[in-house]
């Protein structure tokens, strides 16, 4: 209906515009008086004149006053309008009102379509009524195959055993209230990234058998200001209706970190929705029956008041998998795999000391990559132990081409590496050594350790430092010089004697002290004088110096056993621990005794 009148007002403008004059109120006055005026028909403030000679003329009016007012103050006498048929016709109603907004209506006409549009398209457009909602997933308890619980998270026991207490709180709340204990609001989970902290957090609610909204930290800010603000107010409304449940916000470092870094300053919107997250937390009734579970790797961001008991009240280290971790893991991620029958998972875990459980799933995974290429329908341990290769090296490079002494210098330094860390007393054992390039390595010797190692002393230190610089040592006495090749190896030996100096104590002339301090918002900071820095290079230097010259002479002392795996690489490319150690024995090597 709307276009139909507005189209049928249109075409009429169009129809009466046409052999138009537009006078001026005094020339209409003159054309009056001399007697050429037949009609004039006022509609609003619109005036259509009619002209003896069929000429049809237009005008505004004012209105403040009629126009019959207007021409009698200009000098139109009434006998003089009494021989003109003049006609008022005020518009009133519907008609009058839709002329006044028609030229108003076709742009919000135009905007509603385009919404419209917009909304059926998805995307963007579907979220413009909702942008104030919090975007969490939630994982609904009673659907069985999203569902994960403890006996699904391999190792972490005391994590495990911690997290117990909310599982109770959340089936049996009673329980606690009636003799007056207040469950922890929140826990806060820590530790390297890869670890199983978002398979803790989605175990607990598994285990209490109720709902789990997810979302990342990062999900929350947007650049509108109050929009992160608003979206944590709607997600914790929403936990609470569905009560009892878990939030759990993943990298909440994202906006929990220290306030008034100077960036934003109290408008900043960041800060804004952490300010929320921090009046939600205060507002829980001790019976809300909402747990918050958040994660990090970096803690030490965090505002403290996002720490101070009451809010997460609770901090738990999720620490990276021990041995046995490692193989109770890897039996957990071959569960729905297809498996040879002789598989030994404890070689596998031996080799990745170190990992994260994402990293033994990645090599699993990669595992029954390689059966699939090998045309085989179970997975090897063959198949278990290139994975670790590939996972940590990166895929072998086959189209790499090397010339004869290239490989003769790639050989000799990792034969320095493996002989010499044979040797030393703290070194982790050999599990192999290859020429066949990854990644950016042209050859490199795996280390297994026998046990995890939490904590070093300044022996097994320098022990490191001496294995690092083996390949150095190996290039200089072979070839009389050496080649870019030891430049991570040098790098890393140097970290090494730089915190024993600075942040271990190890050093008898800087003495007991730790010069290096960390600040939370501006990173490492080190606060002395020159002549410490000079001190501590000095000390540095020296670590280095008596390493490589231990090195050197453990070197030349076994340098026929050296040769002899050169050649025994140049041959098959690949040694692996039983056959190293056999020639080594065979050269009288003494194994893990210090030389």
């Amino acid at each position: 209906m709307f276009l139909f009148y507005g189209l049928s007002y249109l075409y009429g403008g169009y129809q009466e515009n046409k052999k138009i004059i537009k006078p001026s109120q005094t020339e209409l006055v003159k054309s009056i008086g001399e007697g050429k005026v037949t009609s004039i028909e006022v509609r609003g403030s619109d005036v259509f004149i009619e002209y003896k000679n069929k000429t049809k003329g237009y005008l505004k009016k004012e209105t403040a006053s009629t126009f019959e007012e207007v021409l009698i103050n200009l000098g139109v006498n009434k006998a003089q309008l009494q021989g003109i048929d003049f006609r008022v016709n005020d518009e009133k109603g519907f008609k009058a009102f839709f002329k006044k907004i028609l030229p108003f209506l076709f742009p919000v006409l135009l905007l509603i379509i385009m919404l419209l549009f917009l909304s059926r398209q998805g995307g963007m457009g579907s979220q413009l009524f909702n942008f104030g909602r919090s975007r969490a997933r939630m994982i609904d308890p009673n659907d069985k195959s999203n569902r994960i619980t403890f006996a699904d998270v391999a190792g972490l026991q005391e994590e495990k055993e911690e997290l117990r207490e909310f599982v109770d709180f959340l089936k049996y709340p009673q329980k606690f209230l009636a003799i007056g204990a207040k469950v922890p609001k929140g826990v806060l989970l820590t530790g390297n990234p890869g670890t199983g902290k978002t398979l803790l957090a989605r175990a607990v609610a598994g285990e209490a058998n109720v709902p789990f909204f997810s979302i990342s930290g990062s999900e929350f800010v947007e650049m509108f200001v109050g929009v992160g603000a608003s979206r944590v107010r709607d997600l914790f409304q929403t936990a609470k209706r569905t009560a009892p449940a878990i939030i759990f916000i993943d990298e909440i470092d994202a906006i929990g970190r220290h306030r008034g870094g100077g960036t934003g300053g109290g408008n900043d919107e960041r800060e804004q929705t952490l300010n929320q997250i921090l009046v939600e937390m205060d507002g829980f009734e001790p019976s809300s029956k909402v747990i918050i579970i958040a994660a990090t790797n970096r803690s030490d961001v965090l505002d403290a008041a996002l720490l101070r008991p009451g809010r997460f009240d609770r901090k738990i280290l999720v620490d990276l998998p021990d041995l046995k971790e490692r193989e109770a893991i890897l039996a957990v991620h071959i569960r729905n795999k297809q498996m040879a029958d002789k598989i030994d998972l404890s070689v596998v875990a031996r080799r990745t000391a170190g990992s994260s459980g994402a990293e033994l799933s990645s090599i699993i995974n990669e595992a029954a990559i390689f059966a699939v290429r090998a045309g085989r329908e179970k997975i090897m341990q063959d198949d278990l132990l290139s994975a670790i290769d590939k996972v940590y090296m990166g895929p072998e490079k086959k189209s790499r081409i090397y010339t004869e002494e290239d490989k003769r210098l790639v050989a000799y330094h990792e034969v320095g590496h493996a002989l010499i860390s044979s040797i030393l007393k703290y070194s982790d054992p050999v599990q192999k050594i290859t020429l066949i390039p990854r990644g950016m390595a042209g050859g490199y010797t795996m280390f297994a350790s026998e046990t995890d190692k939490k904590f070093k002393n300044k022996e097994q230190l320098f022990d490191e430092l001496v294995a690092y610089l083996g390949g150095y040592v190996a290039e200089r006495v072979v070839f009389g010089t050496v080649s870019t090749g030891p430049r991570s190896d040098l790098t890393q030996a140097t970290s090494i004697a730089h915190s024993m100096v600075t942040e271990y104590g190890m050093s008898d002339a800087v003495g007991p002290i730790t010069l290096r301090r960390m600040n939370r918002l501006n990173g490492l900071v080190e606060k002395h004088s020159v002549q410490t820095e000079v001190l501590i290079d000095q000390e540095v230097k020296k670590l280095l110096q008596l390493a490589l010259a231990r090195a050197e002479k453990l070197f030349r002392k076994y340098r026929k056993a050296a040769d002899a795996l050169v050649r025994e690489l140049f041959t098959i490319e690949t040694i692996e621990r039983e056959a190293y150690e056999t020639l080594l024995r065979k050269f009288k090597v003494p194994i893990g005794k210090g030389g």
